[in-house]
């Protein structure tokens, strides 16, 4: 059977096969880990909450969303704490639910967020995240009393904030940078590709940025919309909203069935899909989309996955993905992931990466 395990986004692909629905649920058990860690460093035995759950004593398999969310919840419900033990204070159970109805009917997502973060401000107490709008950016910043946290705190933190934000207004919210503030884990390379877009480490301070344009966007659920998504929580939010039916997955499945080079042009595109350029222009914009960046994105994912599976040169993949020169590459790669692709290749194979592919629906 294929294998997969889903990174926010990113999808590790073992198998030779062609995915299929379930796959693409799939979580990578380096982060089954860093949950249990929580219960470890609290002394707490990690053993029966697996089997629990139907999981080995050793997780070295990707396990679905929903097996993740329901060790989630039952690591939170073991620490009763929904930041698992990270922050100033404990985020007892409830609190994400009392969340979702503070931001529920703020007007618009810049209102929610500020909502979202005073919330989480009040009960955690450290880290404290603010709204810095700078740059045509709108960063959520994350400042910690003392020491900087663990990696998996501050993402921990952004999966349920961005997961909750992208919900409430229906849409994808491209991220655009990550910094964090703790030194690159050993995992770092899973770092980034867990995010989709740059991520740096040993930042002055911790920050998740995107479009400032989103902030004007309106909130469109109600309370049964609400109580919906609750029920589904946190496996819901576990797999983003670029990744979800629509008609950018329709754009993406076309090009994936063509090498980059031979890639339609956006008016060919148009013609394909059987409506007009602005017609289709205007849907994916209302799903968060455009056509460059889903191009840029799948360029992206398939020179991840050639220089983790392949032996090819670098000149080789930059020649197969459709760049003028090797240089070009170079600069595209680097803004894709913050290093060189060699440097990558070489950062993979160190972490234990090499052996798989990554695969972006």
């Amino acid at each position: 059977m294929t294998e997969v395990s889903f990174i926010f986004g990113h999808f590790y692909h073992t198998g030779t096969g062609p995915m299929t629905d379930p796959d693409r649920r799939m979580i990578s058990p380096s982060f089954v880990e860093e949950a249990l860690d929580s219960l470890r460093r609290k002394g707490k035995p990690t053993e029966p909450l697996l089997a629990a759950l139907g999981l080995p004593p050793v997780v070295d398999k990707p396990i679905s969303a929903e097996t993740y969310g329901a060790l989630w919840l039952a690591v939170a419900a073991k620490l009763d704490d929904e930041f698992f033990g990270m922050g100033g204070r404990p985020m007892r159970r409830g609190s994400f639910t009392l969340l979702c109805h503070c931001v529920l009917h703020a007007g618009t997502l810049e209102q929610a967020l500020r909502r979202a973060l005073r919330f989480l401000n009040i009960l955690l107490e450290d880290p404290r995240g603010e709204l810095h709008i700078r740059d045509g950016l709108a960063e959520i910043v994350l400042t910690d009393e003392s020491a900087a946290r663990s990696a998996f705190a501050y993402r921990t933190y952004w999966i349920l904030l961005h997961g909750i934000t992208c919900w409430l207004v229906g849409r994808r919210i491209p991220i655009r940078k990550v910094d964090f503030r703790c030194a690159e884990p050993r995992q770092g390379a899973d770092y980034r590709l867990f995010f989709g877009a740059p991520v740096q480490f040993g930042q002055s301070v911790s920050l998740l940025a995107f479009d400032r344009t989103v902030l004007k966007l309106p909130i469109v659920r109600s309370e049964q919309a609400l109580k919906q998504f609750l029920r589904g929580a946190p496996a819901n939010i576990l797999v983003r909203y670029r990744y979800d039916a629509g008609l950018a997955a329709g754009v993406r499945k076309r090009l994936r069935q063509t090498p980059p080079s031979s890639w339609s042009g956006f008016a060919d595109l148009a013609a394909q899909m059987r409506m007009s350029p602005s017609t289709l222009r205007h849907r994916l914009h209302g799903e968060g989309q455009s056509y460059a960046g889903i191009k840029d994105e799948i360029r992206r994912d398939l020179a991840i996955d050639m220089l983790l599976r392949s032996d090819r040169s670098v000149g080789e993949i930059a020649v197969q993905l459709g760049f003028s020169e090797p240089s070009a590459f170079h600069r595209a790669f680097r803004k894709w992931t913050s290093k060189s692709p060699a440097a990558f290749r070489q950062d993979a194979a160190v972490s234990g990466l090499k052996s798989r592919s990554v695969i972006q629906i």
